[in-house]
């Protein structure tokens, strides 16, 4: 056998087995049995040793035990060595000035000021009207209306305001009956207003008008002449009185205002 092979060691051990077990195994046998053995016992010095280094350490329990007596006497005596010591003077150096940035506060919210409202002072109502005085039309001016009774001379007798188409006397109107404003509105309603038509009609027996002409219109072109004309077979006049002697038959004067009024 070459003398590098690895069983040599082994061979070498076996020379210190009895003879006996030498010669029963033979000699690799006996190598090999040695080696094993030799690889157990490493096997156990690795594994104790592994067990030794991982073992934790016990902690070190230190027990301390203070007596009420020594403790107070320990605070009240001070040591002399303490009271040799020289104290620490306070620090000299001069230290950083803080400079305090002043606080803005908010503004204030503005609250807007409420003006007292001033009390309602009572209303005096206002002293009653008296009778407006009437005031007779100008003979020389177209009458604006008719009116209820007019005279010119004795008492009861009808204004005479003018001539009539046919050189009669011409007088103002008295109404026994005003026109309604249904029996206006639908004649009224194809003329321009506002404004006012003038014309002469002669009276007739039962309040009643006829052979109406046009005298004035305002404004010019406003088809109100057009429109009391055709609403006249309505109106209910009283015939004028002359010396106390009812004229039927004689001419009056009659004035519609349309002023467009609505309700």
């Amino acid at each position: 056998m070459d003398q590098t092979s690895p069983e040599r060691p082994a061979l070498a051990l076996a020379d210190f087995l009895p003879e006996r077990f030498r010669r029963d195994l033979g000699p690799r046998a006996t190598g090999m049995a040695v080696a094993l053995a030799l690889e157990a016992v490493l096997l156990l010095l690795l594994l104790s040793l592994g067990w030794s280094i991982n073992q934790p350490k016990k902690p070190k329990v230190v027990e301390v035990q203070f007596k009420a007596s020594d403790y107070s006497e320990s605070q009240d005596e001070t040591p002399e060595s303490d009271k040799s010591k020289p104290q620490e003077e306070p620090d000299s150096r001069p230290t950083e000035a803080v400079v305090e940035r002043p606080v803005i506060a908010p503004p204030a919210p503005v609250v807007p000021t409420v003006m007292p409202l001033p009390r309602p002072q009572p209303t005096v109502p206002p002293p009653p009207m008296g009778p407006r005085p009437i005031q007779k039309p100008d003979p020389s001016k177209p009458s604006y209306g008719p009116p209820n009774s007019g005279s010119s001379g004795a008492m009861g007798d009808s204004e005479l305001v003018g001539t009539a188409p046919d050189g009669q006397p011409l007088y103002a109107a008295s109404w026994y009956r005003r026109p309604r404003d249904g029996e206006l509105s639908g004649y009224l309603s194809t003329a321009t207003g506002p404004g006012w038509g003038l014309i002469a009609c002669r009276t007739a027996p039962d309040f009643r008008v006829e052979d109406c002409v046009p005298l004035q219109e305002y404004p010019q072109g406003s088809m109100i002449n057009r429109a009391i004309l055709a609403a006249a077979w309505q109106f209910k006049v009283r015939p004028p009185r002359r010396g106390g002697q009812v004229l039927v038959g004689s001419w009056v004067r009659i004035r519609i205002d349309y002023d467009l009024r609505r309700e």
